[in-house]
């Protein structure tokens, strides 16, 4: 089975948090691995749920260990990524001798844009419903869990959307609502439940709360640390997540 297109070029973007596999499987620890690689733990934590949002399958396998510790261990996919991820590095060294000159490079990473969106979720279309001068998109993420986007009919013309493209689907951490487990969304809201997988308080700002979705895939959410005592959040409760179409960026393979 081939791998989503959209991580495909993600380990040729980004190797360095592919690398970050390699070290969970020598080290079979978020923490161990986080240093042999030179992240913090908190960066390590963003490789691994970006990269298991990317992936149909999670590539690597966690259990939450306390403040600052935790264990991991790649799944099958995962090392299957991490021989693909070996295989490049092989063939890196032809690839930049390659480079006609050095402003080749740059150009390259002009074009492979990053985004500080903290929620980047590999999915594809499965619907295109026209709404006025919008359209509304229906995506379908892993294991079957759908979600709506809310885009332009001008942007769905310009990204060539069609039944089956693969999308990401964007979403900033400030955009997603906490709501309680007997709380109702907002009508035409998106709603996925979750399970508090962690959650990280900041003195002088909103705590940052992730979310594991059933389909393997984790949602990071900011929240003021009244509202998530309010909703009595810990590790390991169920929590609704609700978030408006419209703020939903999508993006596809250039």
């Amino acid at each position: 089975m081939s791998l989503p297109t959209l991580l495909s070029q993600h380990i040729v973007r980004r190797p360095q948090r592919i690398a970050l596999l390699q070290h969970i499987a020598e080290q079979g620890s978020i923490t161990r691995a986080a240093k042999s690689a030179g992240l913090s733990y908190k960066a390590a934590w963003d490789a691994i749920d970006e990269l298991n949002n990317l992936a149909q399958k999670p590539l690597v396998e966690r259990s939450v260990g306390g403040k600052g510790g935790g264990g991991a261990k790649l799944s099958s996919e995962g090392e299957r990524v991490l021989r693909l991820y070996q295989k490049l590095q092989a063939l890196q060294t032809q690839v930049l001798e390659a480079a006609e000159e050095a402003s080749d490079l740059d150009l390259l990473g002009r074009l492979m844009l990053r985004t500080s969106a903290r929620n980047q979720l590999h999915g594809k279309v499965v619907a295109i419903d026209a709404q006025g001068r919008n359209d509304r998109i229906r995506l379908e993420l892993a294991e079957g869990l759908r979600i709506d986007a809310q885009i332009t009919h001008d942007s769905t013309l310009r990204l060539e959307l069609q039944t089956g493209t693969e999308v990401v689907a964007l979403i900033k951490a400030g955009w997603l609502e906490l709501l309680g487990i007997d709380q109702v969304a907002a009508p035409g809201n998106n709603c996925l439940k979750g399970t508090v997988e962690e959650i990280l308080d900041a003195e002088d700002g909103p705590s940052e709360v992730r979310i594991g979705l059933p389909n393997g895939q984790t949602l990071c959410a900011l929240a003021e640390q009244l509202h998530v005592k309010t909703l009595e959040l810990t590790a390991g409760k169920p929590v609704f997540v609700q978030f408006a179409p419209s703020n939903i960026l999508l993006g596809t393979p250039l």
